[in-house]
């Protein structure tokens, strides 16, 4: 049986998003995101330039850059976060409906879209109730894929069990916790290790990016 469109879920997330940034104020939006070295406002700003960039775009924007993905992003980030917090609010909630998205398949829309969200909500102790089928349908996408976040190979040897949803994958020792925290911590988030627990813990947390 075909999966159904992630897309709906995707605009629905972006405008739950949305709705909750309405009323940070500075401080909020320097907040240090669970993402590398970006702030909420810069995490959002990727979200923009991801949901706004075509196949056709990426390869020219990565020829432009010269062929280093780090400094494509970086340089969109920096584009869509040269103006405030609001106007980058305002550019997310114009593109809440988009479909356009880089090479690859829409599953990684719907992980970016959960992924950089909470990257964003943790921090600020923001608390999001995301759809439990499409979390676990990232985690299974990222669980098998060593594509830009590595998890596949994060994960190797060992069982995730989510606590909180009929999820597992893989076989070793296990680590165990909310679907949403395991999701995390496949795609390189260590904030989250202290939501699992179980003997393959320690394994993960030594894999996770410095």
């Amino acid at each position: 049986m075909s999966k159904p469109s992630p897309w709906p879920v995707v605009h629905a997330e972006r405008q739950a998003l949305a709705d909750d940034l309405s009323t940070l104020d500075e401080a909020q939006w320097a907040t240090p995101s669970l993402c590398g070295h970006w702030s909420v406002h810069q995490a959002l700003g990727h979200m923009v330039a991801t949901n706004k960039i075509t196949p056709a775009g990426f390869f020219t924007g990565l020829a432009k850059n010269g062929f280093r993905f780090e400094s494509m992003s970086a340089n969109s980030i920096a584009a869509e976060t040269s103006g405030s917090p609001a106007q980058t609010l305002a550019s997310f909630r114009e593109r809440v409906k988009a479909t356009t998205h880089p090479p690859g398949p829409s599953d990684t829309m719907l992980g970016e879209t959960i992924v950089h969200a909470e990257d964003i909500r943790r921090p600020l102790g923001i608390a999001h109730a995301y759809p439990v089928d499409a979390v676990t349908r990232v985690a299974d996408f990222y669980a098998s894929s060593n594509l830009m976040i590595g998890g596949k190979k994060r994960i190797a040897g060992l069982r995730l069990r989510a606590d909180d949803a009929d999820w597992s994958h893989g076989e070793g020792p296990e680590v165990s916790g909310p679907a949403l925290s395991l999701l995390m911590a496949i795609s390189g988030r260590k904030a989250v290790l202290t939501d699992l627990s179980g003997p393959g813990v320690d394994t993960l947390r030594s894999r996770m990016p410095a």
